[in-house]
């Protein structure tokens, strides 16, 4: 974080601040408090950061953001803490002025954004999200992360609610911005895809009317927002020479391989031919997103095909790996129709000597819709090409009944009988696709079949 003038910040609140000093750091947690640090104390539903501010200065902060005054404590006051964070990280993001690139979706957000990034490092310094930052707090977070040697930076937006990608983009700026897709994720607390498109098109409520947005044009949610929307609408397709009449850039030739993935990029009168260390349609359209960040930033195909190809998977998300003479495709860390589809679809189209094997858990957050959207699973288990499937979990009986008699089924609530059922039954050559929402805790399950992963 570069220093900044706490009477300033204060300023910016619209309030004042009793003492004068530098800004090295911005914390909300007493444990991680080096010398220059503002402390800003949150509320929440556990602890109230209002009852450690004597020990976080105590700890060496310097002053704290409060909402109420604390005895003869050096505290800067506002109406809502939890605001300030979001407007502390919008001054700060002022001081910056790069690219900054918001991304949002129901499904492949993440994995997007760390392609953008790596694209964006062929040109520039680039910050982006790590771990889960993607909440109204851990994303000005990341803004605090902004120094002069950035040249760019890649924002990942998550939410639940209405309300709350507004609010982070309103701090964030964007000056582009992807939407990956809109699926079925948290659609108990948004009502319909309706509602979930909605909520993601708050993302525009932080940028300029010029700023463009990138959507998918295969998402029939997103691929006419160009026509309904008064700002300029770029689109992308894996669908080839067959994608939607006006597409912008288009895959086609796609090839899978041994865990790589070549196709060609046709963008204007120009194919470029890239290669993806990684499967699946899904991940070639987040490359196409990506590509078209690149080339809105000003670089040339050959530096983004460049930043493409040192695309990694991160941590449960789709992570394959050799385990015990078998592929395992760890893909745990959240869950929802259509990335059951992706996965499915990965693991159909694996070349492997064995058995295709698909391991399945529910699917939270999906409310009255969730018995219909988990018998859809069930529906494209069917048809996937795979040969056996495990279910685990209250919902996932909707996936066992509906994925019919082409594939042997096994279903149970119970981890440690999912484990040893497993444990008897996959041999080497099989490929094995784990799949749920990071509720469930596949991944322990993984650790307890092949050690730690």
């Amino acid at each position: 974080m570069e220093t900044i003038s706490l009477k300033e910040l204060a300023k910016s609140l619209g309030t004042t601040s009793p003492i004068d000093a530098e800004i090295t750091c911005i914390s909300t947690d007493t444990r991680n408090l080096p010398e220059g640090c503002l402390f800003l104390a949150l509320r929440g539903a556990k602890f109230d950061g209002h009852d450690f501010v004597e020990q976080s200065l105590k700890a060496g902060a310097v002053a704290a953001v409060t909402d109420t005054q604390i005895g003869d404590l050096p505290c800067i006051v506002v109406e809502n803490t939890g605001q300030a964070l979001l407007d502390i990280g919008s001054y700060y993001r002022d001081m910056f002025d790069i690219p900054l690139v918001g991304v949002t979706g129901s499904v492949g957000k993440t994995t997007t954004k760390e392609m953008i990034a790596c694209v964006l490092s062929e040109k520039y310094c680039t910050l982006k999200t790590e771990k889960n930052f993607n909440n109204e707090i851990g994303m000005p977070k990341t803004l605090f992360c902004l120094t002069k040697e950035h040249g760019a930076a890649v924002i990942e937006m998550g939410m639940n609610h209405f309300g709350e990608i507004s609010r982070m983009s309103r701090s964030a700026k964007p000056t582009m911005a992807v939407i990956t897709n809109i699926g079925y994720s948290h659609i108990e607390h948004l009502g319909s895809q309706e509602g979930i498109l909605k909520a993601k098109l708050e993302m525009l409520e932080g940028m300029d009317p010029e700023a463009p947005l990138i959507v998918s044009a295969d998402d029939p949610m997103l691929r006419d927002l160009g026509q309904k929307l008064e700002r300029v609408v770029l689109t992308y397709s894996v669908e080839g020479e067959n994608a939607p009449i006006g597409t912008d850039v288009y895959a086609d030739d796609i090839k899978e391989d041994d865990g790589v993935t070549t196709f060609t990029i046709c963008h204007a009168e120009n194919s470029v031919l890239a290669v993806l260390p990684t499967v699946g349609i899904h991940n070639v359209k987040n490359a196409l997103a990506a590509y078209m960040v690149g080339i809105i930033c000003g670089m040339t195909p050959q530096e983004i095909l460049c930043g493409l190809a040192k695309y990694e998977p991160t941590g449960m998300r789709q992570n394959i790996m050799e385990k015990n003479g078998q592929t395992v495709i760890a893909d745990c860390y959240n869950a929802s129709p259509d990335s059951m589809r992706a996965g499915l679809g990965v693991l159909g189209n694996y070349q492997c000597e064995g058995r295709k094997i698909a391991v399945l858990g529910d699917m939270l957050e999906l409310g009255e819709h969730s018995q219909m959207l988990h018998a859809k699973v069930g529906e494209m288990a069917k048809n996937a090409g795979i040969d056996m499937l495990f279910c685990y979990g209250t919902a996932a009986k909707d996936i066992a009944a509906n994925a019919g008699d082409a594939v042997a089924v096994f279903c149970t609530e119970d981890a440690e009988e999912l484990t040893a059922k497993l444990r008897e039954t996959l041999r080497e050559g099989d490929c094995v696709l784990f799949k749920a929402s990071h509720g469930m805790h596949l991944e322990e399950i993984i650790t307890k079949l092949y050690g730690e992963v």
